[in-house]
């Protein structure tokens, strides 16, 4: 049969493709994403978190429709237009920061992360670039060199890159989280103090690494130590920020302000944008430097002015939080021992996988269990091996977060019940 999954292996490069099961989708709305044979599947990807305010929302619908039929030109690179000056501001007014700041706008978190991770090397006259084990940072460039799961896949690390642990709470290596911490400090103290070091770059909440959450205050200790050795900290909020974790900011939750934010994802709307916020000092040089033909185009800048209306607008972090809360709290009311840990901030969510025997992760587990969901149901990718990573889109009800610990609850079931067919899984080969 003739299917779309079946054009899509024959005409799409393999190189592009992260798949987990044959999923085919012809349209959405909301938290709802519809198949071919119209079949309704509840999303709990929200696209990796780049449909944050779910399929075919108004405003971005608006927007776009705004734009397109009277758009000026395709891009920022050499003109300006309100839209492009107009993002840039609202960035402004939402991101904190002192002093004379600009916005660098491209069309992903990865060219937001490379060009900001390039300034700061171009600014301080420095190579050595502090990240993390595991992180992810982008696909393209140094920030592909210095993605910890590029890295562990066996991409080749930018030769001036120092990895450094990130702390799990559920898995502290040393059997005390609160020495894994310290650990991590010491290592950075000890890197920042050479002189050497560009900048340092950290997720607020490790993401594709297994939606690590960190321990309270580590981000703050760690932006203390670049304070006191006049290192840059770039703060990447492309997957986990602008009000998944139940702030605006991720962020916010250890009280820093970082030197560089950068984002992506959910800015656009489902659309290719991406933004990173930091000193002039740091991003008006060198000029032309950074250069993106389409980077700025009002279609994608007025669908980013509207996400960022409707994130504040209709209180989307607030909302994330609460219903955040009723989604974990439903996860944790799983009865499955395969349950090693919930973890998360409002809609940023990771539900681990273990074998219940040894404690130990189960990443055969994890796949059969995403394959299972989609089979139920419902959209929902692992990371980390044996995480599931559950980000919805910020609007999701009170309903669907049931609903979805009802589907991940069965997908969990019928998996150790050896209910799902292991060949069939093993043809999505996932991470």
């Amino acid at each position: 049969m003739n299917t779309l999954y079946a054009r899509d292996e024959a005409a799409i490069a393999g190189i592009e493709k992260l798949r987990f099961f044959p999923l085919e989708v012809v349209s959405g709305h909301g938290c709802t994403l519809v198949t071919p044979d119209g079949r309704e599947l509840l999303d709990l990807s929200a696209t990796w978190t780049a449909s944050g305010l779910g399929h075919g929302h108004p405003a971005v619908v608006e927007a776009v429709s705004r734009a397109v039929r009277s758009a000026p030109g395709s891009g920022g690179l050499s003109a300006v237009h309100p839209d492009s000056v107009g993002l840039a501001e609202d960035l402004l007014d939402l991101v904190p920061g002192s002093g004379e700041r600009r916005v660098y706008l491209g069309h992903a978190g990865s060219d937001a992360n490379d060009v900001a991770l390039r300034a700061c090397r171009h600014a301080t006259g420095r190579r050595t670039v502090l990240a993390f084990e595991h992180s992810y940072h982008g696909g393209v460039g140094v920030a592909m060199g210095v993605s910890g799961v590029h890295v562990d896949a066996g991409v080749a690390p930018d030769p001036d890159a120092v990895f450094l642990p990130y702390p799990n709470p559920f898995r502290p290596a040393s059997g005390d989280v609160a020495a894994d911490v310290a650990a991590c400090l010491k290592l950075a103290d000890h890197h920042l103090a050479t002189g050497a070091i560009a900048c340092l770059i950290v997720e607020p909440i490790l993401s594709d690494g297994g939606l690590v959450v960190p321990p309270d205050g580590f981000l703050a200790e760690l932006h203390a130590l670049c304070r006191r050795h006049a290192v840059p900290m770039i703060c990447d909020e492309v997957k986990m920020g602008l009000g998944r974790p139940g702030t605006l900011h991720a962020f916010e939750h250890d009280g820093v302000v970082p030197d560089i934010v950068t984002f992506g994802k959910v800015l656009g709307g489902g659309l290719p944008l991406s933004a990173a916020v930091g000193p002039a000092g740091l991003l008006d040089k060198p000029a032309a430097s950074a250069l993106l033909t389409t980077a700025g185009n009002p279609i994608c800048t007025a669908a980013g002015r509207a996400v960022l209306a409707t994130i504040t607008g209709e209180q989307l972090p607030e909302r994330a939080a609460k219903v955040g809360a009723v989604l974990q709290d439903a996860l944790r009311a799983v009865d499955a021992e395969q349950v090693g840990d919930v973890r998360g901030r409002g809609l940023a969510i990771g539900l681990e996988l273990v074998d219940p025997a040894t404690g130990e992760p189960d990443s055969r587990l994890a796949a059969q269990v995403s394959y299972r969901a989609w089979e139920l149901g419902a959209v929902v990718y692992y990371v980390g091996g044996n995480v599931l990573e559950i980000t919805p889109p910020l609007v999701l009800s009170e309903d669907e977060a049931h609903r979805a610990a009802e589907i991940i609850g069965a997908a969990i079931a019928d998996a150790a019940a050896g209910k799902v067919d292991a060949e069939e899984v093993a043809r999505y080969a996932g991470w």
